[in-house]
């Protein structure tokens, strides 16, 4: 067994997938039309375009206990999910550069390093460096 695609819900897929590919920089995998403007709508890492797919998944829209639970995480401050990057403060000062929104900067815990962003969409996502 093995994890082919992870599910992100999203307020809006379009805007999603403008700031997954042209901020976050993953690549739009798969864009299926499935009715009543919904998509499957899949992006991928640049450096792994066969490994995991993230679903930008409408899901707040449609069911309401995803769209509370959505909007629990973002208000308490705990990430939906977390991206893993070779560098934190590289990855962070590219981002800001592209005035994207961190709720928490660059810090050490143990051997990793965290930072916290928000995603446009409800989320907020941890991008986390391993440090040993």
């Amino acid at each position: 067994m093995k994890v082919k695609v992870i599910g992100i819900p999203v307020q809006e897929q379009e805007k999603a997938l403008q700031f997954y590919t042209t901020k976050l920089g993953f690549i739009k995998k798969h864009d299926v039309p499935l009715g009543e403007n919904n998509r499957w709508l899949t992006v991928v890492s640049k450096e792994q375009p066969d490994g995991v797919e993230i679903l930008l998944e409408p899901s707040p829209n449609h069911f309401e206990p995803v769209k509370t639970y959505q909007k629990a995480l973002f208000d308490t401050g705990i990430p939906y999910t977390q991206f893993n990057v070779e560098n934190l403060q590289e990855e962070y000062d590219r981002l800001v550069h592209l005035n994207v929104v961190f709720s928490m900067k660059p810090t050490e815990m143990g051997n990793v390093k965290i930072a916290i962003l928000n995603d446009t969409c409800g989320n907020k996502i941890q991008l986390i460096e391993m440090l040993s």
